[in-house]
């Protein structure tokens, strides 16, 4: 049997349409259509703005002045945005020293801390950015380009132009990004000074760090014409080695300097008064327990959150975007290998066998952090890892070394960001991975990558190194003992050590200097000591 089925008139259809559907079909069409565009818009402009590999037959195309602009605009951003987090790890400083400190010592510890913070911006605006990263010589920078382009010294930031270098990022940007770098270098030194340095004598040492120091030794290795820097080239230092000094955010250039000039200041002052040592008293001696580990731990976290600036930051550039998320990654995974040896290494061995140890747990993940600071950009993922796990040995035994030395420290500075620092610019010269070159404002160039020994790249680039970081460390304990020693011999209250009343007095250095308690006394604080001992009537019952 033949079913008939209803004849369906595409025209009748659309008469039974309602004014509502046609609209809602229109709205539709129009939406896809203007995705669509977008689609195409984008595909057509996005790609000019990326970076993307250079071909043999087609060179890349030159960006537009439009291009370039968003391409300056985006990378000032991102280095202001890394400034920012570098600057908090300000916060994270506070909170770490202070929790390692003893509760008598804690504002004193907090007062320095902001201070030098002040201190070193107004230090930096004045000469130390113009030391550092002005043009001048090998040892020093003071003006402009010696082109003769712009004349005149950068003090105060006067006759500086508008952008710094080839960056495409103003100086004024620049000056920022690497003004919180300073303020993390002076402020590593007052961790292992804590408990007995007077607060004028505080002031006269930071002086010299922040704006003499600091700007003057950084120039060697970061300054547009530091002999570090210029290693190898024709014509400059050391040119049979073919290798320039590298440091990629600072784990000589910031860590060490503050780690080495953090031993030279306590081994100037001495031990804090009662400080008894495992190597005199297996029994009684060992450093005094910080006050409050919770703010230590917390301290940490917010370092390494600032490190997501220091690291990827130094990039300079948001268009290297494979390079700020392999440092990242670098940086995330050295600290988590820190973190965990330097725990493990406590349970194994030590005063703490058998314990898991916050102390050495922190410092472990600070000293993985210091260590890839360096070469962030040129390991890899794995690289990151084994050389952060070493750290975590480094720290757990430096700090035994310093304890045995005589050396008091109470926050580990000198373990963490002197002995770490000189590893982990060593370490590119072993875990360089031979494919990453250099960043850049418009992207990476990786047509000369770096290539370290376990890579087949030889002892070229660790002879660089070693170089680099080792007369950056000596140059800094040498020049530093010899101010801290003489700021020492000053008569008091100027003199770097405190008077012993000072130190020991009721309330300690905090009431000696600051005239106030970190945990004081309020007035409606009603004390249950006693309250239960036998013989004692509650207050009802009086």
């Amino acid at each position: 049997m033949k079913v008939k089925s209803p004849k369906v008139n595409l025209f009748s259809l659309l008469r039974q349409l309602t004014r509502e559907k046609w609209a809602l079909g229109a709205t539709i069409f129009s939406g896809k259509m203007i995705g669509l565009g977008l689609v195409l818009v984008a595909m057509m402009t996005i790609p000019g703005l990326l970076p993307t590999a250079a071909h043999a037959a087609t060179a890349p195309a030159k960006p537009t002045d439009l291009e370039t602009s968003m391409m300056n605009t985006m990378n000032t951003v991102w280095t202001l945005v890394a400034a920012f987090l570098v600057f908090g790890m300000q916060a994270g400083f506070v909170m770490l020293e202070a929790g390692f400190a003893r509760k008598r010592e804690t504002v004193n510890v907090l007062m320095e801390c902001v201070f030098d913070t002040c201190l070193c911006g107004i230090l930096f605006y004045a000469v130390g950015y113009a030391f550092m990263f002005g043009w001048g010589n090998g040892f020093i920078g003071w003006h402009g380009d010696p082109a003769g382009k712009i004349s005149g010294s950068w003090f105060f930031l006067q006759n500086t132009p508008e952008t710094y270098g080839s960056t495409g990022i103003p100086v004024i940007a620049h000056w920022i990004f690497q003004y919180a770098f300073a303020d993390t270098c002076s402020t590593i030194v007052s961790g292992a000074m804590i408990g007995r340095t007077s607060f004028r004598g505080d002031i006269l040492y930071s002086i010299g760090i922040t704006g003499f120091i600091y700007p003057i030794i950084g120039h060697w290795a970061w300054g547009p014409d530091g002999f570090l820097a210029l290693m190898g080239s024709k014509g400059n230092f050391f040119e049979s080695l073919g290798q320039g000094f590298r440091d990629f955010a600072g784990s000589t250039v910031v860590h060490t300097i503050g780690g080495v000039a953090s031993l030279a200041g306590a081994i100037v002052l001495g031990p804090r008064i009662g400080r008894i040592f495992k190597r005199d008293d297996k029994e009684k001696g060992g450093m005094p327990p910080g006050h409050n580990m919770l703010v230590a731990a917390v301290g940490t976290f917010i370092l390494w959150f600032g490190w997501y600036g220091f690291n990827p930051g130094s990039t300079l550039s948001a268009m290297d975007v494979q390079g700020i998320g392999r440092v990242a990654t670098n940086t995330t995974l050295a600290a988590c290998a820190g973190g965990m040896i330097a725990m493990m290494a406590g349970l194994w061995w030590g005063d703490t066998k058998g314990k898991f140890d916050m102390g050495f747990t922190l410092n472990g993940c600070l000293g993985g952090l210091v260590a890839i600071t360096c070469p962030c950009y040129w390991v890899s993922p794995l690289g990151a890892t084994l050389l952060g796990a070493v750290a975590g040995l480094v720290v757990f035994g430096a700090m035994y070394f310093i304890e045995w030395l005589r050396i008091d420290d109470p926050v580990g500075a000198v373990a963490v960001h002197g002995f770490c620092g000189i590893w982990g610019t060593l370490s590119l010269g072993l875990f360089a991975s031979g494919q990453f070159g250099a960043t850049g404002p418009t992207g990476p160039d990786n047509s000369a990558p770096v290539t370290g020994l376990f890579y087949g790249g030889g002892w070229s680039v660790f002879e660089a190194q070693a170089i680099g970081t080792f007369t950056i460390a000596i140059a800094v304990f040498v020049v530093t003992f010899a101010m801290m020693f003489i700021i020492n011999k000053l008569p008091n209250p100027w003199r770097l050590r405190v008077e012993e009343h000072g130190e020991t007095g009721l309330g300690g250095l905090d009431v000696f200097d600051h005239g106030i308690e970190v945990y004081p006394a309020q007035d409606d604080e009603v004390s249950l000591s006693g309250l239960f001992d036998k013989g004692i009537k509650l207050p009802a019952e009086a």
